[in-house]
């Protein structure tokens, strides 16, 4: 049986879940899904990036021990998987000595023998909300463009590894696609990223400024492994890199990481020259997806436009949510939700579309007393190449497109006007079609494809709709 092995990034626990990672866990999730439906043996990996200083930060604003505020906020992203329905195989945390230090360790003793850490005195700008150094030139106006803060100046003696010896080396990966990258135009950020040249970066910080959170260098207590080098390597210390040789062995490389493309460098560069310095298999592709915007901006408290993924989830189900972040936001360019695009959306495809095309056929084969053959259970050909692709709103695009097809099929054959062996020839024709859009759609709504095809078995019986018509209430923003 072959294997497939994917993750999502690793996200800081210093806030809650947000729609970017309600976005990215649904497009892990129907991948997952679709190599399961093809067969194979699939493990999808996520956890919590615990060692970092703006973990720190935000317990000491809190007013809790940092542990304790780990502890806490790590188990909201354990069960935000749960509620966002996702079928995650394994969480692993950055703070657990006994399952992750070991293969942080093991790594950078790995690079360490290969000559390609050292240690200097440094002094430079440091984003904490990026958890790296920048220069003058990633600045504007002096600050951050993603975090808008002034990045602190920082002097002190790190330890240093060797980024810009693998530069060629990246650059041969990734052009000829032994690394992956996904979209072409996050690959061309990324070979950019490298042709402009590659400086050694920091990988460790004082344990004084770190305020002795992290995993600690081996032989050099003073120092804390910076966390890219530490919370990267749960990839492969989630599957029992440093613990369970055989079991890290079974799935690794990885087949597919997918990310935001805030941290794009950190995966197609950072990352891989780690690996290749230490002698180990590269993953095998990467996936970057784009932000969400809101009614065309940024989200954020002050302009009152965030949207809370969980109160969708309660006002609106799980599945139409779903529906319109893998529909509606695609993997190459940013993509924008407002609620009330979102109830256009769930209007028009979903209780208007999907459901009604449904309920009409239901309810025609049942007066008729229509038995259902087997569904063929095999995805659409352009539904699985493009799911290969990763490209989830086109592939969902194409599965609407037989929807349409069918309602004018039905508009045309006027089934409720015919009797007897026109009248089955027609429901058979709707119900084969049904059940593909119910297999096609087992990915992407795993829960409506199930509805759809058990009720589309043998006797067919009309049931409650799929998607209730709303009321008008809107309250989403948190």
């Amino acid at each position: 049986m072959n294997k497939f092995y994917l993750t999502t990034a690793i996200p800081y626990v210093n806030g809650k879940p947000h729609i970017g990672h309600a976005l990215e866990y649904f497009q892990a999730d129907t991948v997952k899904r679709f190599h399961q439906a093809l067969g194979e043996e699939t493990l999808l990996l996520s956890g919590a990036d615990e060692n970092a200083l703006k973990n720190v930060q935000a317990a000491e604003a809190e007013g809790i021990e940092v542990q304790k505020f780990l502890d806490q906020n790590s188990e909201v992203f354990r069960l935000a998987f749960e509620t966002l329905g996702i079928d995650l195989d394994i969480f692993q945390r950055g703070s657990d000595p006994k399952t992750h230090w070991p293969g942080v360790q093991k790594l950078w003793k790995l690079c360490l023998e290969s000559g390609d850490i050292y240690k200097k005195s440094y002094k430079g700008l440091y984003c904490v909300g990026c958890e790296e150094f920048k220069d003058e030139t990633q600045l504007e106006n002096g600050l951050c463009p993603i975090h808008q803060k002034k990045p602190e100046l920082v002097e002190e003696e790190n330890y240093f590894f060797k980024l810009s010896k693998y530069q060629d080396q990246l650059t041969k990966l990734i052009e000829s696609n032994e690394l992956k990258i996904t979209p072409a135009n996050k690959r061309q950020e990324a070979l950019s990223f490298i042709k402009s040249g590659l400086q050694d970066f920091s990988v460790s910080r004082s344990k004084e400024r770190a305020k002795g959170v992290g995993v600690p260098v081996p032989d050099d207590p003073s120092q804390i492994i910076y966390v890219w080098f530490d919370a990267l390597n749960i990839y492969m210390t989630g599957i029992g890199f440093g613990t369970d040789k055989d079991g890290w062995k079974k799935y690794w490389p990885a087949d597919l990481h997918i990310i935001g493309k805030d941290i794009n460098r950190f995966h197609t560069v950072y990352w891989p020259a780690m690996l290749l310095s230490a002698g180990l298999p590269i993953p095998k592709q990467i996936l970057i997806h784009s932000f969400i915007t809101s009614g065309g901006q940024k989200m954020s408290k002050t302009l009152g436009n965030v949207i809370d993924p969980f109160v969708m989830i309660d006002t609106y189900g799980l599945e139409p949510f779903r529906y319109y972040l893998l529909s509606q936001i695609p993997i190459d360019s940013d993509g924008d939700f407002t609620e009330e695009r979102f109830k256009e959306i769930y209007t028009a495809d979903l209780a208007n579309g999907l459901g009604n095309l449904v309920a009409r056929v239901a309810k025609l084969a049942e007066n008729s007393g229509f038995e259902a053959g087997r569904p063929i259970e095999e995805f659409d050909p352009e539904v699985k190449t493009l799911l290969e692709e990763y490209k989830f709103n086109e592939a969902l695009a194409w599965i609407w497109k037989t929807i349409s097809l069918a309602d004018q099929r039905i508009n045309q054959e006027k089934p409720w006007e015919q009797k007897g062996d026109k009248l089955k020839e027609t429901l058979d024709e709707l119900v084969k079609l049904i059940q593909r859009i119910g297999f096609n759609l087992q990915t992407f709504l795993p829960q409506t494809s199930e509805k759809i095809l058990t009720q589309y078995q043998g006797k067919i019986k009309a049931g409650p709709p799929l998607f209730p018509r709303l009321a008008n209430e809107t309250k989403t923003s948190a």
